[in-house]
């Protein structure tokens, strides 16, 4: 259960992320709201797999799909630019978050 509200989290803090850029610097009333609502939500999730998981594996796994997933949400969405260094380097994180997972 920890695994899975951990990933939760993490896609939340992607969901905030997105919105927060949406926000166009806490100008915008509805992305402002939904980017506090889903940063605390994203923050209780993590706390709460904190308590069954190390802080080190936690903490790296929510930071690694909130990087990755925000990356993603930035090419897919965002239409940003999709270069090879940009995609070893999410592909290096994923391996880091493998990693950490099959460590636990």
């Amino acid at each position: 259960m920890a695994w899975f509200l951990l990933v939760v989290a993490g896609i939340l803090e992607v969901v905030w992320a997105y919105f927060m850029k949406q926000s166009l610097g806490f100008t915008r009333l509805v992305p402002s709201v939904i980017t506090l609502v889903t940063m605390v939500a994203s923050f209780a999730l993590l706390s709460i797999s904190m308590r069954t998981l190390p802080l080190g594996t936690a903490y790296t796994v929510w930071t690694g799909i909130g990087a990755v997933g925000a990356f993603l949400v930035g090419l897919v969405i965002l239409d940003e630019p999709a270069n090879a260094t940009r995609l070893v380097g999410a592909a290096l994180i994923v391996a880091g978050l493998v990693a950490m997972k099959l460590s636990s």
